[in-house]
């Protein structure tokens, strides 16, 4: 029997991590946080009173085992001067299933077929959440969009109103052999995940060990100045009586010329390995892949060492 693996996250982080996990014999259940309202997803949601449906594409497509041509379809976006300007063909086929079938998650289950998926697809919540930002400036922010875009420095983020938590999403955690913080935006990705009352208490439950996969470039307004020590004891202080167990970490310099365009352009600056001041066991490794003068994770190398440890477990 496969192991059971859950994956917590959001966004293009969550979405790199499967593609390599999808490659091994595990069974993945994938938990997206639904808070995103830029964009595309921000007009749907605005106008069809839905979670958020674009880190979701983005995750169903992660996943597919279909031809690269689906792939391009569901992320096609259209460039026109009507209404659809903006929106992409994945974006409105979830919104679409999601009328049809009277709820998110039936909504991508029936999409997941057509894809051929390679594990579950389950959203955090069906409520129409609305994540609200503390800011160093002691302001409230509505929204996450509002949230990445001030000025100021995040320093806690909570929803306007207490979302039902999706029981598949509880009963996953539960009964997973293996609970994944995914690398990605902490406070928009992956703590809309752990500010839930009923997730914390399910990690807590749960017999899994807890990975965190680190980030290996700051966010600014969220973590500058972090090192890996940092991410950790962020992502601790909001789990409960669990805490992470193994960290995976970059330990391999950024490409000089790669690292000032960060630097420079994006106010990004690499995160360093203080294993020093880390208490959980560390997985280090040469994690960096550059894509077109983009830093990515090498899923393939995180996947191996992920499976590599429940094969010993």
């Amino acid at each position: 029997m496969n192991k059971k693996v859950v994956v917590l996250g959001g966004g293009t982080g969550v979405s790199t991590l499967l593609k390599g996990l999808k490659e091994f014999p595990i069974d993945i259940n994938a938990v997206v946080s639904v808070c995103d309202d830029g964009k595309s997803t921000g007009r749907l949601r605005k106008e069809f009173k839905i979670p958020a449906v674009g880190d979701i594409r983005k995750v169903l497509v992660s996943l597919s085992a279909t031809e690269p041509l689906v792939e391009q379809l569901l992320n096609y976006r259209f460039k026109t001067t009507s209404d659809l300007n903006g929106h992409t063909v994945g974006n409105i086929l979830l919104t679409a299933l999601t009328n049809i079938t009277g709820n998110m998650s039936d909504g991508i289950e029936s999409l997941g077929k057509v894809l051929n998926l390679k594990g579950k697809v389950l959203p955090l919540t069906e409520d129409n959440v609305i994540l609200m930002g503390k800011m160093s400036d002691g302001s409230i922010i509505e929204g996450e969009h509002n949230i990445t875009s001030d000025k100021n420095k995040i320093e806690s983020v909570f929803y306007k109103e207490k979302p039902i938590i999706n029981p598949l999403v509880i009963n996953s955690i539960i009964n997973a052999d293996l609970i994944i913080l995914s690398m990605g935006s902490i406070y928009t990705s992956i703590l809309p995940n752990l500010i839930c009352d009923d997730v914390i208490k399910a990690i807590d439950e749960s017999k899994a060990k807890i990975f965190y996969v680190c980030n290996m470039m700051t966010q600014p307004g969220e973590t500058d100045g972090f090192m890996v020590s940092d991410h950790v004891n962020l992502l601790n202080s909001y789990l409960g009586e669990r805490k992470i167990d193994v960290v995976i970490a970059n330990n391999s310099k950024i490409d000089e010329d790669i690292r000032i365009k960060y630097e420079t352009l994006e106010q990004k600056d690499q995160v360093l390995l203080d294993i020093e001041n880390i208490n959980s066991e560390v997985i280090q490794d040469d994690f960096i892949q550059i894509q077109d003068e983009t830093i990515r994770h090498n899923y393939m190398k995180l996947a191996f060492y992920i499976f590599s440890h429940l094969l010993n477990k």
